[in-house]
């Protein structure tokens, strides 16, 4: 329960300072002149001092005749344990610890976060940070932060890992921009995380939009839980920094170099229907929209401008956002023609001329946002001579209070469109410099109401052999291995109900020749090594063997390879392989195991050149049915599976089916860290699929 940070009747600052060059000063100060101490009680907490303005204060919250909610913490970091501990002792419920010198300073300032938080759980204390900007609520009004001032009320609430950051944030939205409802700096995240906080805001009534900055998940499959559940009431706006590669990793398998932090990011937010911002600019023009305006009903949009050039960077920019031009009903367009002038446009976009004041545009917006084609309304503007702009934006204010769809600006310029984007931000229309940013909102309104939409979808699961593949995997671990090649592979993938050729060991020519007779020629032959994982860099790998003395070759070519180019590697012979048929696609299903987010499925077309191309989709596990299909159409080369110039569909089933078995299997054996499926065969439709080559590593 998080009440006591957001709706305290009391509030002991333990640190308070006469300094006003102390953060304790600067909050103390932000609860006071943040209006706070009108609704509850504020106890600065200092031995040295009797009064701080205009505030008795105390020694200790032990000193504090009535009941406390809630404790900020700005001392330095050595007093903090001890003063939590009184926190403790007093029943105070909620701490915010804004001291630095803990898990961000190094081993040593770990230890002293344990430490804290194991006080924490002894006195069933929740806690904020340590390291933090404090938090902000403004409907309370509550301003325990050492922020430079407080923002105006509004429909946003933002979560930030990063205080210096936050106060930007709340500095911009000091500028009048941004209306937040609550803030709150996250800091070291010792409790209290963006899982807590999504649980607790997502009924909150004066939130509509949850922002959040983060720098790190470390419980990524909760948070795709809680992120899941929230994002069908209101939407949840995130910003991820750090997901580039800063060094890498000895991998064996395609999955391996494929996947990283951005590629399981990427999965986790899709999953829990967050919209992923890629910069702070992008958060906040998203968050402007979804938090002011009604939500997107359809994706035809309509666009009103009185400059031409604009209103078709306007109309391309839309295009490129998926969004679609509205097509008028007709008596829409004969009152467009008969009102505006000769020269004038009454399609859309529908151009109202340079010379247009702001009743042609009122005009305009008042019959356009009465079409029932029309879901949404882009109006662009450029001061011009007659342009009357605190008008028209007075007037698109009035019309966006009273229609259910959503209206947003493009007032282009700066020093003459001042006031009118004043206005227009007094009636909670956003405005956007260029075409393109009112684009991608436009976009982002239009992704989450599919997300609300999101039809629920079923978890598969299916019967399967979980003691075959752990005695397989017991047998390779007493024998000091973590890699499974194809030879031992197929027999996991077989107890997952996943279909492969035939295939055999043989340990010398003779026996190959045997086998192919038996299994029927042509054959493929594959060195067959644990040690050897990708057989092609050696050349070991041979297909389309005729006959006897083929085989026996390559058995012999590809042994005398490997020992001579690998003479450290555990030879076992070659595999015999039946030869798959002709006529199917070869794509790739792998898993790499993220850190944060475990286990992370791929799909993506197959071969040697997967890891050049990079076509490929993940999702975290467990997904569902309706996220392997998904996944299908998410890669560049979809319309292969399709079938092109006269080949048949694939059988995407299979693929779904496969990928289902794959996330089950990893979900069972938290220790697979990696696998390939490389090639899997996909037939045409109804004739299901093959995995060819395989390989898996077990963690140590």
């Amino acid at each position: 329960m998080l009440k006591p940070f957001f709706e305290p009747s009391s509030v002991a600052v333990i640190g308070a300072s006469r300094d006003p060059a102390k953060l304790g000063y600067a909050v103390l100060r932000n609860l006071v002149e943040g209006g706070y101490v009108q609704k509850g009680t504020v106890y600065p907490i200092n031995p040295r001092a009797d009064e701080i303005l205009g505030l008795p204060a105390y020694g200790s919250v032990l000193d504090v005749p009535d009941p406390i909610d809630l404790a900020v913490l700005v001392i330095p970091y050595p007093y903090v344990p001890d003063a939590l501990r009184i926190c403790g002792q007093k029943g105070i419920p909620a701490a915010i610890v804004i001291s630095a010198g803990f898990r961000e300073a190094g081993m040593e300032g770990l230890e002293r976060e344990r430490d804290l938080m194991s006080i924490a759980k002894e006195f069933d204390i929740r806690l904020i940070g340590p390291n933090c900007l404090g938090v902000i609520d403004t409907f309370t009004p509550l301003n325990a932060s050492f922020s430079a001032g407080t923002p105006p009320s509004g429909p946003m609430a933002f979560m930030s890992q990063s205080g210096a950051l936050g106060t930007a944030i709340l500095d911009w939205a000091q500028a009048g921009r941004l209306g937040l409802a609550k803030f709150v700096s996250l800091g070291n995240k010792a409790d209290v995380s963006e899982i807590d906080l999504l649980d607790a805001w997502v009924d909150d009534p004066n939130t509509n939009v949850i922002l959040m900055y983060s720098e790190g998940l470390p419980n990524g499959e909760e948070f795709i839980r809680a992120a899941r559940d929230v994002t069908l009431k209101k939407p949840v706006v995130a910003i991820k920094s750090g997901v580039t590669q800063s060094g890498s990793r000895a991998v064996s398998s395609h999955t391996g170099s494929l996947a990283g932090s951005e590629q399981a990011y990427q999965a986790a937010f899709r999953q829990a229907g967050v919209i992923r911002a890629e910069s702070m600019e992008e958060l906040f023009d998203v968050a402007l929209a979804l938090g002011y305006q009604p939500l997107l009903q359809r994706d035809r949009i309509a666009i009103i401008t009185n400059a031409g050039g604009p209103g078709i960077l306007a109309t391309d920019a839309l295009e490129r956002a998926g969004m679609s031009l509205a097509r008028f009903e007709l008596e829409t367009k004969l009152a467009l023609e008969e009102f505006l002038p000769g020269a004038a446009s009454a399609a859309n976009p529908v151009d109202v001329l340079g010379d247009a004041r702001a009743d042609r545009y009122q005009f305009a917006l008042d019959k356009v946002a009465e079409d029932p084609n029309v879901d949404g309304l882009l109006v662009v503007l450029t001061p011009q001579a007659m342009t009357e702009i605190a008008q028209t934006a007075r007037d698109i204010g009035e019309l966006a209070k009273d229609i259910e769809k959503p209206v947003l600006t493009c007032f282009m310029g700066e020093a003459m469109i001042a006031e009118g984007i004043d206005i227009l931000a007094g009636y909670g229309v956003p405005n956007y410099p260029f075409p393109e940013r009112a684009a991608r909102a436009f976009k982002s309104m239009s992704r989450y109401r599919q997300i609300k939409e999101r039809p629920l979808s079923e978890y598969a699961s299916f019967e399967v052999d979980k003691d075959a593949a752990q005695d397989l995997f017991d047998q390779v671990r007493s024998e000091g291995r973590l890699t499974i090649g194809d030879a031992e592979a197929r027999a996991i993938l077989e107890a997952y109900g996943l279909k492969t050729p035939d295939s055999r060991l043989a340990a010398n020519p003779d026996e190959a020749v045997q086998i192919a007779a038996e299994i029927g020629f042509p054959v493929v032959l594959k060195i067959a090594s644990p040690d050897i994982l990708h057989k092609t860099d050696v050349g070991g790998v041979k297909v389309g063997l005729r006959n006897a003395e083929e085989v026996r070759d390559a058995f012999e070519l590809m042994t005398y390879r490997a020992e001579r180019y690998l003479p450290e590697a555990r030879l076992w012979g070659c595999q015999v392989q039946e030869m798959a048929p002709p006529g199917g696609l070869e794509v790739l299903v792998g898993m790499n195991r993220d850190p944060q987010f475990g286990p992370l499925v791929t799909f993506g077309l197959g071969g040697i050149y997967v890891e050049t191309l990079k076509d490929v989709t993940f999702r975290v596990t467990p997904f569902t049915v309706r996220d392997a299909e998904n996944m299908l159409g998410e890669i560049r080369a979809h319309a292969l599976l399709d079938g092109v110039r006269g080949q048949p569909p694939v059988d995407k089933d299979a693929i779904i089916d496969t990928l289902l078995r794959i996330g089950q299997l990893v979900s069972d054996f938290p220790e697979i860290t990696e696998l390939d499926i490389n090639p899997l065969i996909a037939y045409p439709r109804g004739q299901g699929a093959i995995a060819i080559d395989m390989r898996l590593v077990l963690s140590k």
